[in-house]
């Protein structure tokens, strides 16, 4: 239960901040999704550091962690996850795992975003 609420708390907060930050860096790029790529690209480097400091400093708690990327950078962003995830892949020389990963994952996203758009327009 301790950990459901640590993720609980982490996201309420990622999520916030994610909303703060894509605000404040939203501003006149558009059509370029400025917030959004600010905050992709921050919860990447965010979820590095507090991963790498994990990894290599035993006195950073499993409920840190859990807090902090799972909760905090999942609220934040996902992109952040699927980063290290990727990063962890390439690490290990899984490039046909890696690349099916990505590819799929950018494929499926963009077709998903346009299926629902469609359905949302159909049903609405």
């Amino acid at each position: 239960m301790k950990h459901l609420l640590l993720v609980f708390l982490g996201g309420g907060l990622g999520s916030v901040l994610r909303y703060g930050v894509g605000k404040w860096a939203g501003g006149s790029w558009a059509p370029f999704p400025l917030g959004t790529f600010t905050v992709n690209i921050l919860g990447s480097l965010l979820i590095g550091l507090i991963m790498g400091l994990a990894l290599r400093n035993s006195s950073v708690s499993q409920s840190s962690v859990l807090f902090l990327v799972t909760g905090l950078c999942g609220g934040f962003t996902t992109y952040s996850a699927f980063a290290y995830e990727n990063y962890n892949l390439l690490k290990n020389g899984d490039l046909l795992t890696f690349s099916l990963y990505t590819l799929g994952s950018l494929v499926l996203g963009f077709a998903a975003v346009f299926l629902g758009i469609w359905l949302g327009r159909l049903l609405s």
